[in-house]
């Protein structure tokens, strides 16, 4: 009989280290983050600010975050939730409207800071790549794009919400190679692409072929576009409104729904010791009362 040697002793177990818990539950690449928010020394105390942006399935997140020894704290932030005060209602989690919240996120937070007149950006989409200029008072608002656990393919949506940053204003360090349009072969993007998914092209076309292939499907896919009058035509139009609206007005508003006045409760109250006792009583004056009528049958 072959003796095997144990591999993971007690002395394996005791010098075990349990892994941080965002990185059990699979929510954070530390590897990725410690070379996001690892500061120079000479910085005295500056933040470095990362352009965080993460996609849930009905809401994107877009946030300009620094690491702090207490936690991250968030100097602003914006979600494609608000984009229907900007006029768009519909396809909020897509291409375009990644790139009208990292707009209304750049705009915000330039305004917050006093330099939204000073930066303008990019004030109409064309697809090109865009790197903002420094002027003479002040650099512009730096960044590094924190893309956490998203797979950084070619076209990802995540990508928009960085050009609408980059329009917006900010200094983000990138590359146009993951932009949608980019060209593995010639390396080289195409801005008429890029243009497109900007402002929803790609949701156009796929209205246009789904409506002459599919028409009852183009009826149940599209129906909220369908009740708002919203057509491949016109798509395109609405985005440039919305753009235009981010840029009239990018300051957060306070949630006008009033808080409800009567909460709703999900547990039992707890009882005080003389409701319990209470309670107690009853429940064995009940059980004696029952006794005495089985008696009385008897």
């Amino acid at each position: 009989m072959a003796f095997v040697k144990a591999q993971k002793t007690k002395a394996y177990f005791k010098r075990y280290q349990v892994p941080f818990k965002r990185r059990r539950e699979g929510k954070t690449d530390y590897r990725a983050r410690v070379r996001l928010i690892n500061q120079d020394k000479n910085k005295y105390n500056t933040p470095k600010y990362r352009f965080v942006v993460r996609f849930t399935n009905k809401d994107i997140t877009a946030q300009i975050v620094s690491a702090s020894i207490a936690g991250d704290m968030v100097l602003a932030a914006a979600y494609s939730h608000e984009l229907p005060r900007y006029g768009l209602d519909v396809g909020l989690t897509n291409y375009a409207a990644a790139y009208c919240t990292g707009l209304l996120l750049a705009r915000r937070v330039l305004k917050m800071l006093e330099m939204d007149e000073e930066y303008e950006g990019n004030t109409e989409a064309t697809g090109e790549d865009y790197s903002v200029e420094p002027a003479e008072s002040r650099r512009p608002f730096r960044a590094l794009l924190d893309v956490g656990l998203i797979r950084t393919t070619t076209g990802n949506r995540v990508f928009g919400a960085l050009k609408g940053a980059l329009d917006g204003g900010l200094d983000i360090p990138h590359s146009e190679k993951r932009f949608a349009g980019f060209n593995k072969e010639n390396k080289n993007l195409d801005p008429e692409v890029h243009r497109k998914y900007i402002y929803g092209g790609h949701v156009a076309a796929y209205m246009r072929t789904l409506n002459e292939d599919e028409p009852e499907r183009y009826q149940s896919h599209f129906s909220e576009y369908i009740k708002r009058g919203i057509d491949a035509d016109n798509l395109e139009a609405l985005y440039k409104k919305a753009h235009a609206a981010i840029r009239a007005d990018p300051t957060q508003k306070k949630s006008e729904k009033e808080p409800p006045k009567e909460h709703k409760r999900f547990n039992l109250k707890k009882l005080t010791y003389e409701e319990r006792k209470n309670r107690l009583i009853e429940r064995l004056n009940a059980l004696n009362a029952a006794a005495d009528e089985d008696d009385d049958d008897e």
